[in-house]
């Protein structure tokens, strides 16, 4: 999520892949969302990686069921070794740095970032 002013980007739950529509349900109606900020699986030669064969289904359902919103895909590209590096620089101890559920909430925070650093310059 983000501030209000759309400057700042901020974690939230990190949700388990079979619970993803039941949240998305009940949370999205309940916020002010505009736009939904996806992590974008490329290679680096640019071309999408093997990923996107399993995110296609879910950009697919995400459509139908929420027709209204807006789906921005973002280079996730070494957003993983990005977050394991901010743990580091944050001081967390290894055992908490292994934790994948911590990894991917930072990563998802990096990705909502450059999205909004992007609005910023184009803006």
């Amino acid at each position: 999520m983000t501030d209000p002013l759309e400057i700042i980007a901020n974690g939230l739950e990190t949700v388990p892949t079979m619970r993803i529509w039941e949240f998305l349900k009940d949370f999205l109606p309940r916020q002010d969302v505009k736009t939904v900020v996806v992590g974008y699986p490329v290679q680096m030669d640019n071309r999408p990686s093997e990923s996107m064969e399993y995110l296609k289904p879910f950009l697919k359902k995400f459509a139908r069921e929420f027709p209204d919103l807006r789906v921005e895909l973002v280079d996730e590209r070494f957003t993983s070794k990005m977050a394991k590096q901010a743990m580091i620089d944050g001081g967390m101890k290894k055992k908490q740095r292994q934790n994948k559920a911590m990894v991917d909430k930072i990563s998802a925070v990096i990705i909502l970032q450059t999205y909004l650093d992007m609005q910023q310059r184009f803006n």
